[in-house]
C-alpha cells in the first residue's frame, strides 16, 4: 500500500531529526544511512527534478500554458526537437499559404512566398525532353502556378550526376509544402539510356513530362543553337548527311539521333506505363499555349488556374509571352535565344529528311495515340 504524501514527508523529516541527533547514537554510519534514506524519500516525493528530460518533448515549464507573454519570453528555451517544430511549422505555412495563393481574380501569387516555407522533397515531375522542343517555356509557364515548384537550372542529375546521390539531388530542389509539386527539367534525360532506370529507382510514381516538335524543324533548331556558339561549324548538310545525294543521313549526328522519338520513347516503356508520361507539342505550345498548360495542368492533377489570360503573343519573336492577368504592366518573355530566326536550309535536304523521318514519326504516332502531323 502506498503512502501518502504526508506520511512520506513526516519519514523523510524523521530521517532528517535522525540525523541531527546521531551524536547519540555512536557512530557515522547510521548518520550516512540516514541520510541515503533521506535522499530516497527526496526522490520519491519529487521524481521530475530526478529524471533527466527526453529529448524531443519540450521541459513541463514549457508545457504549462501561464499565458501568450511567458509563451514568448520562454520561445528559445522551450524549442521542440527540429521535426516536432518543421511538422507543425509546414501546418501554419500550408494555412497561410492557401489564403494567399490566390486572390478573387485567380491571379496567382508569385511563388517567391513560399520560399521559407516547407521542406526540399525529391521531384514528383520531370521534364525529360526534347531539347529545342520547348521545354524551357513548359517550365517557365507551368511555375506560375501556385501549387508548382521548380529547380532553377538543370539539374542534369540522372545522366551526369548520378554518383552524387539522392541527397545531393534533393539538395538542389526548393522547399515545397505538402500540397505543392517538386519539379525539374532536363531535356538530355530523354535520350540518355540510363535515365528511365535510374527516376524508376527513385520513384516508380514520378509524372513525366515530353515536349516533342517536328523532328526536322528541332534539328535545324539544334544547329541554329550551336553555330551561335561555334561560327566555324560545318554546314548544316555537311553534319545531317553522310551522302546527300543517296540520301543517306548520318544518325549518329546528335541533333538528328534525338528526333528519333520512337526509339528513344521504347526504353521509357519499360520502366514506365504510357499513362505516367504527357506529351506536349511544341508547335501547339506556340500557337496555343493555354490550351497545352490546361493539359499540363490535368495530367499533374492541378486545378486549372494558368489560363489564356496569362499569355500575350509577341510577333516580333514569334512567341508567347507571359503577363499577369488584370495588369497593364509589360508581358515577361523569355530569353534573347528563344525564337532566334533559324539559318536557312535547302529545300532537297529538309525533303530528305522529312523522307528519313517519316517512319519514325509513324510509329511514334502509333505508340503515343496521338497524330503530330509532322509533314
Amino acid at each position: 500500500m502506498r503512502c501518502s504524501y504526508t506520511e512520506r514527508w513526516h519519514a523523510c523529516s524523521s530521517s532528517v531529526d535522525f540525523c541531527h541527533s546521531s551524536h547519540r547514537l555512536r557512530g557515522t554510519s547510521v548518520c550516512l544511512l540516514s541520510l541515503f534514506l533521506s535522499y530516497l524519500c527526496y526522490c520519491a516525493l519529487f521524481p521530475d527534478s530526478a529524471v533527466v528530460q527526453k529529448s524531443g518533448n519540450p521541459p513541463p515549464s514549457c508545457q504549462r500554458a501561464d499565458g501568450a507573454k511567458r509563451r514568448l519570453q520562454k520561445s528559445l528555451s522551450c524549442l521542440p526537437d527540429a521535426s516536432f517544430a518543421d511538422a507543425s511549422q509546414l501546418k501554419t505555412d500550408q494555412r497561410l499559404a492557401s489564403t494567399l495563393h490566390m486572390t478573387g481574380n485567380n491571379t496567382p501569387v508569385p511563388p517567391m512566398i513560399n520560399l521559407k516555407f516547407g521542406n526540399k522533397k525529391l521531384p514528383n515531375a520531370i521534364i525529360v525532353g526534347v531539347k529545342k522542343g520547348g521545354t524551357r517555356a513548359v517550365l517557365e509557364f507551368i511555375r506560375i502556378h501556385p501549387d508548382v515548384r521548380a529547380a532553377g537550372t538543370e539539374t542534369h542529375f540522372f545522366d551526369r550526376n548520378y554518383d552524387r546521390g539522392l541527397e545531393w539531388y534533393r539538395g538542389l530542389m526548393p522547399r515545397t509544402l505538402e500540397s505543392q509539386i517538386t519539379m525539374e527539367k532536363t531535356p538530355s534525360y530523354f535520350v540518355t539510356k540510363e535515365t528511365p532506370r535510374r527516376i524508376s529507382a527513385m520513384s516508380q510514381d514520378t509524372k513525366l513530362i515530353v515536349v516533342v516538335r517536328d523532328p526536322v524543324t528541332r534539328a535545324i533548331s539544334d544547329y541554329t543553337q550551336t553555330l551561335s556558339k561555334t561560327p566555324d561549324l560545318p554546314s548544316f548538310q555537311e553534319l545531317a548527311f553522310r551522302n546527300q545525294s543517296l540520301g543517306l543521313v548520318d544518325m549518329s549526328w546528335n541533333a538528328i539521333r534525338i528526333g528519333l522519338y520512337a526509339l528513344h520513347l521504347e526504353n521509357w516503356l519499360r520502366y514506365f506505363p504510357l499513362a505516367q508520361i504527357h506529351f506536349v507539342s511544341g508547335e501547339r505550345l506556340i500557337t496555343d499555349p493555354a490550351g497545352e498548360l490546361a493539359r499540363v495542368q490535368d495530367f499533374l492533377g492541378l486545378k486549372r488556374i494558368v489560363t489564356d489570360k496569362h499569355f500575350y503573343f509577341n510577333r516580333t519573336k514569334g512567341f508567347p509571352c507571359l503577363k499577369k492577368p488584370e495588369s497593364s504592366g509589360s508581358p515577361r518573355c523569355l530569353g534573347k535565344s528563344k525564337g532566334r530566326t533559324h539559318v536557312q536550309i535547302d529545300r532537297d535536304a529538309i525533303e530528305q529528311l522529312r523522307d528519313f523521318y517519316r517512319p519514325y514519326n509513324v510509329k511514334f504516332y502509333e505508340m503515343v495515340g496521338h497524330d503530330f502531323k509532322w509533314e
